[in-house]
């Protein structure tokens, strides 16, 4: 099973639509997972619109019409892996045995975003966490940023951080 991470799009604030090759892995991916702070529910309308299957929260900047349609946290199994999605888990520092204290036992993978810093790590207990990045603000990044995956038979399979370079000025 494909998967698309994304988080953090900022929709029309930050960019005015997603990069093409966004949308390209989504019209690729069985599943598009996005981590919060979408800002507008039009944005949440056109994933639906266009991917197989989404999953996604609000974040710490979207409103009423999004959170009208998404949670805070969301919890699927896909693959065989448990699935968790939340926007924010706090500073890096500590991130691991915060995450664990929550989330061990009852998730084999947890994505998050609100950084805009992608993020691939495993914690003591084996949860492997995941920030996409942005693929629209990369902030302090120097690329914008997003994340495929393949889960399968119970595990994550692969996984990639996609980096799209931002426009010469």
């Amino acid at each position: 099973m494909r998967l698309l991470l994304v988080s953090d799009t900022h929709l029309p604030r930050r960019a005015k639509d997603l990069p093409a090759p966004v949308w390209e892995a989504v019209e690729a991916a069985d599943v598009v997972v996005h981590a919060g702070d979408w800002v507008d529910a039009a944005t949440v309308h056109a994933l639906q619109r266009r991917a197989r299957r989404l999953v996604g929260v609000a974040g710490n900047n979207d409103g009423p019409d999004v959170r009208a349609l998404l949670g805070e946290t969301a919890e699927v199994e896909l693959g065989g892996v448990r699935v968790a999605v939340v926007h924010e888990t706090g500073p890096a520092r500590g991130r691991e045995r915060r995450c664990d204290a929550v989330w061990a036992g009852r998730a084999d993978l947890l994505v998050f975003g609100h950084s805009h810093v992608p993020w691939d790590s495993t914690t003591p207990s084996g949860l492997r966490l995941l920030n996409p990045g942005s693929p629209t603000d990369r902030r302090r990044m120097p690329t914008f940023t997003w994340t495929t995956l393949t889960v399968g038979g119970g595990r994550v399979l692969d996984v990639e951080l996609h980096h799209l370079v931002p426009p010469a000025r």
